[in-house]
């Protein structure tokens, strides 16, 4: 059955060096995909390609996604490579936390910034290429990486990053009904908590009672959401756009 043959894919993750973007890498190179990853810095882009190429056929490239000409030159550095565009991950974002009285309006254009407006400026930079890799039978795939913060409500506090995420989700509908009848499909997949750089800012009280929260009472493994894009991106998700696919161990819908 080849319901979930990626192989032969080219696939580009931002962010992808560590994370979720780098569970999600290490699954598309295990599944026979071409995979190219970003970093803001080259040292850390460069040392997470090399260790990935145990796998199979991955890049490296640098790019800063906080500001909208960061996703430009990461665009035209894609285009250079001459390469094509199977299936785009955007992962690439920024978390903060705290009370409505210590959030700092500081915070706001940078999440903004990097969560929302950088994918939207790749996929538009993008599309030739994606446009001419997309089939009727074969779209091509965009992946957003929301989180379930953008449609429940969690325990502790993340005004901005909540909704960056929010927007996150609703761009990926607008992107979907807008690219349909280019034969590409736009989803997104929303996390709930993994054991990532990003969780690990969270105290460690908190931290500790979260499986206790989550109705499978655990949190996420890497295949847990790298099966989620893999699924997006095969055969198995062709006929799937506009869709938010929450992987929280059932906290936003068993709530």
């Amino acid at each position: 059955m080849k319901l979930f043959d990626i192989a032969g894919k080219d696939v580009l993750i931002t962010g992808g060096a560590q994370g979720l973007g780098r569970m999600i890498a290490e699954a598309f190179l295990r599944g026979g995909a071409s995979v190219t990853i970003t970093s803001r810095t080259a040292e850390v882009s460069e040392e997470a390609a090399r260790s990935l190429r145990a796998l199979g056929d991955c890049t490296g490239l640098v790019a800063d996604l906080s500001t909208p000409g960061g996703a430009v030159a990461l665009a035209d550095q894609v285009k250079a490579r001459g390469r094509t565009v199977h299936a785009l991950v955007n992962n690439a974002g920024k978390s903060a936390g705290g009370r409505i009285e210590q959030l700092a309006d500081a915070t706001w254009p940078d999440l903004m910034a990097i969560n929302v407006q950088s994918p939207f400026t790749l996929v538009r930079e993008l599309l030739p290429i994606l446009r001419a890799a997309a089939t009727p039978d074969d779209p091509a795939r965009i992946v957003n990486i929301g989180s379930f913060v953008g449609h429940a409500v969690p325990l502790r506090p993340t005004f901005s990053y909540g909704a960056s995420k929010a927007a996150i989700h609703h761009l990926t509908r607008m992107l979907a009904a807008e690219l349909a009848g280019s034969h590409i499909c736009v989803n997104a997949v929303a996390p709930g908590y993994f054991p990532t750089r990003m969780t690990a800012a969270i105290d460690k009280a908190h931290m500790a009672e979260i499986p206790n929260r989550v109705p499978l009472g655990r949190l996420g493994r890497p295949e847990d959401v790298a099966g989620a894009c893999i699924y997006l991106c095969s055969p198995a998700g062709a006929y799937l756009t506009g869709t938010i696919l929450p992987v929280d161990g059932g906290l936003s819908g068993c709530r």
